[in-house]
């Protein structure tokens, strides 16, 4: 089996009800979705869908990835939260871009002809955020030369063998850019494609900005300190 999706909820009852039913079933080999526990009704709609629910046992973005890959049976894995932002046309270009050759495929809100949903607003905060983080992972850690625009977006893809080498450690947010940095130390390819970031269908982001910020922080400082560490051994 070649292709694998792994639909990532939690309590997104709105945006399955929206998106699941229209993704067509040659989008993969294999669906398979990853629940962190809903209490509003998502878990039974996608069984009612006939599609695969595994619950994880512990919480977090981090834990639910390596679940999904646990889970799971194809050698190329795109992973898709159904929440509005992230757009299910780009789900075949991941997943040829892995079969091309990329070992990570990534979805960029910033590269030319991308959308981020705050592009217009005056004060874009979390897009800034989300560049500086990129910028900081590119400029400590790149050793191929070739920028990675996005280093934290979620909408993305693995070869299952590079997942597994890259050995993370993250329960919750920090899952991608762990694994981006790790990708990047190690010079595996990495290749991104534009996508249009659009709004969120009902619910609550499960990643409020000033605690996924503090995380993101402790995590570059824990970065570092390894690193340093390792330098002197």
């Amino acid at each position: 089996m070649n292709r694998t999706l792994v639909i990532l909820t939690l309590n997104e009852i709105d945006g399955v009800s929206s998106i699941v039913p229209h993704l067509p079933k040659s989008i993969a080999d294999e669906i398979l979705v990853v629940d962190g526990g809903s209490t509003d009704g998502t878990v039974e709609f996608l069984s009612e869908q006939g599609i695969c629910v595994v619950q994880q046992d512990v919480p977090g973005r981090g834990e639910a990835f390596r679940v999904g890959i646990e889970h799971s049976v194809g050698e190329n894995i795109v992973f898709f939260s159904p929440d509005g932002n992230e757009d299910a046309n780009d789900i075949p270009e991941l997943f040829h871009l892995l079969e091309s050759g990329a070992e990570i495929a990534i979805a960029s809100r910033f590269l030319p002809g991308a959308e981020n949903e705050e592009d217009g607003k005056p004060l874009p905060f979390r897009k800034w955020a989300n560049q500086s983080l990129s910028w900081i992972a590119n400029v400590l850690w790149n050793r191929s030369g070739k920028k990675v625009t996005d280093t934290i977006n979620g909408f993305r893809g693995y070869r299952r063998e590079a997942f597994l080498s890259l050995k993370s450690v993250s329960r919750g947010f920090t899952i991608e850019y762990e694994t981006t940095i790790n990708a990047l130390q190690s010079g595996m390819r990495i290749v991104e494609i534009p996508t249009i970031e659009g709004q969120r269908i009902g619910g609550k982001t499960k990643g409020p900005s000033w605690p996924t910020g503090i995380a993101f922080l402790r995590f570059i400082f824990s970065q570092i300190s390894r690193d340093i560490r390792s330098a002197f051994l």
